[in-house]
């Protein structure tokens, strides 16, 4: 009796991690590069009421072997697994927004290179100290793990190329960059990407899980790297239908958990009132 209010407990807990979860992707439907998130639930120990017994054990040998009886203690979260598939692109038509077709993620820094954050945010512009910096003045790493600058004197043209490469003009029309000696934007890829963590403000940072990148400033186009669209934006992954329909089970599961409760409180009540 007492093992059940325990195990309805336990679902009631975790469907409600669950729905937390769903409201977070909805939440950022319309976050740029967003990656959504999934809930797996796993049972949890059990306790034997009767062990296994084998042909012969019983006191008569016509008698066959019993299987184990358990009962379950409840259920518990497994994991919150990061969703790290495609989505589509947004068409902005503006130079410093880039996204990566494929494989790869966009390095960047708070501190000119000391710390790397990795993100599939591509709203880039340039301060006022000519680095070339994301939405939140994190600065863009080439692949040489340098900041890509383009001095003080201010920028009249931009181009970025699918293998990363700047070419820019200041505004006099004089060279910053040519295609001979323009940084190249650099891109990190790692084996476990499903294991980067989260860091907030669409960065996300290395992990014991996904391990250390593969090679932190690799070149996009080459060596299986994505190639990078000047003038687009990745949109969120998060499919809706799907966030609806995890979003019903799991106000059922709940309600159905709540009810294992009040039905095993109704039993003891029952036990309760034999005394009268």
């Amino acid at each position: 009796m007492i093992r059940s209010l325990y195990s309805g407990s336990s679902g009631m807990k975790n469907h409600q991690i669950r729905m937390d979860v769903i409201g977070n992707n909805i939440a950022n439907v319309n976050t740029n590069a967003f990656k959504s998130s999934r809930v797996d639930f796993q049972d949890m120990l059990y306790q034997s009421v009767r062990s296994a017994s084998a042909n012969g054990a019983a006191t008569s040998s016509t008698l066959g072997g019993t299987n184990p009886a358990q009962i379950g203690l409840g259920m518990s979260v497994a994991g919150i697994t990061n969703n790290m598939g495609p989505s589509g692109f947004q068409n902005t038509g503006r130079t410093l927004d880039l996204a990566i077709q494929g494989n790869g993620w966009f390095v960047v820094s708070p501190d000119d290179g000391t710390t790397c954050y990795y993100t599939r945010e591509g709203v880039f512009h340039i301060d006022d100290a000519g680095d070339l910096v994301n939405s939140i003045g994190y600065k863009v790493l080439d692949t040489d793990g340098d900041v890509i600058n383009f001095g003080t004197a201010g920028v009249g043209t931009i181009n970025i190329s699918t293998d990363g490469t700047i070419t820019a003009t200041d505004l006099t029309g004089t060279d910053i960059y040519t295609a001979a000696t323009g940084p190249k934007i650099g891109l990190a890829m790692f084996t476990n990407q499903d294991g980067l963590e989260r860091n907030g403000q669409n960065l996300f940072k290395e992990s014991v899980a996904s391990g250390a990148p593969i090679n932190t400033f690799g070149t996009a186009g080459a060596g299986g790297y994505g190639t990078i669209n000047s003038g687009f934006l990745e949109m969120s992954n998060v499919n809706l239908t799907d966030e609806f329909v995890d979003m019903i089970t799991t106000q059922r599961g709940y309600q159905a958990n709540g009810r294992v409760i009040t039905t095993s409180d109704q039993m003891l009540q029952e036990l309760l009132d034999l005394k009268r």
